[in-house]
């Protein structure tokens, strides 16, 4: 079945700012967040009251389901955004109208625990999404990373990606495929579910944060047993931050786990893709047809939607 892709933007285009999953954090400028999208000329909608948290979560969820059905509904939103990751959209997957929301053209964008919805949306309506900023951080931070914006801006107005980087080891790749993925927790958690994307012949991105090195291996493990890996024509590994490595570990970290997956699994593993749980984020279109060329440890990888 043929993807589709988010429809074209008008010259200002309105985001709505939805918590399909946690709570800001209580020292969270949100204002500035939201003054930072006008800035760079959007129109704004946030749906999200801190004061309306439950839990950890952005608020009960079914007001998280009914924020987001509300955004879906708005014919003035052009782009649904994630106030932040977490945990919680997985409580509401199953009532989310999928196919609502395909019809509606709308650009979903986000990441980490708001990818469950992107791979969802792929799996279920054959629907493109993208994989890039939220509010929280990216537009709240005090100094906004001008890599992040200039990404996000031209995956939206270019509708395209573009990016050069250097793995970790020489390689000689010229390929082209299914451009899926995003936060590797996820990715592992649908596994098995009507959620999740089958794909072949694609380029699989993953990224993740405070996952040791072992749980990393462990959810790749867990993909190649199911036999996902062996169907793809690369593996591209983006930021895995935050952990902590133990004196038990003895030498076991994230170079030697790489070193275990590429003697264990044929397809190739390439890193240093910017993207994850960092401050440089590129914006990736899930579903996209990308094309990855990797010369020595030069990286190219693009993507036109």
């Amino acid at each position: 079945m043929p993807i589709s892709f988010p429809k074209t933007l008008p010259e200002n285009p309105c985001i709505a700012i939805v918590a399909p999953s946690g709570a800001a954090l209580d020292d969270t400028n949100i204002e500035a967040g939201v003054q930072a999208l006008k800035n760079a000329g959007f129109k704004v909608v946030n749906f999200y009251q801190h004061a309306d948290r439950f839990e950890r979560f952005g608020a009960t969820d079914q007001a998280r389901l009914e924020q987001f059905h509300a955004a879906i509904d708005d014919h003035e939103i052009d782009i649904v955004m994630g106030l932040r990751g977490s945990y919680g959209l997985s409580r509401i997957l199953p009532s989310i109208d999928l196919k609502k929301i395909a019809s509606s053209g709308k650009w979903l964008v986000g990441y980490s625990d708001f990818n469950a919805l992107q791979l969802a949306m792929l799996a279920k309506t054959s629907t493109a999404s993208l994989c890039g900023p939220m509010l929280c951080n990216d537009f709240t931070r005090d100094e906004l990373r001008p890599f992040t914006q200039d990404q996000f801006l031209q995956a939206l107005c270019e509708r395209k990606t573009y990016l050069e980087f250097e793995t970790d080891q020489t390689a000689d790749l010229n390929l082209e495929g299914t451009f899926w993925g995003g936060n590797l927790a996820m990715i592992c958690h649908l596994l098995g579910t009507e959620y999740f994307p089958h794909i072949e012949g694609g380029i699989l991105f993953i990224e993740d944060i405070a996952e040791h090195p072992y749980r990393v291996e462990r959810m790749l493990l867990q993909l190649h047993m199911a036999g996902v890996l062996a169907k793809q024509k690369a593996i591209v590994l983006g930021n895995f931050s935050a952990y902590r490595l133990a004196p038990q570990d003895n030498g076991y970290d994230f170079a030697a786990m790489l070193k275990f997956l590429r003697s264990t699994i044929a397809t190739p593993i390439i890193t240093g893709l910017p993207f994850g749980h960092c401050d440089d984020k590129a914006s990736l279109m899930q579903g996209s047809t990308a094309r990855l060329r990797v010369t020595d440890v030069q990286v190219r990888l693009t993507a036109e939607y």
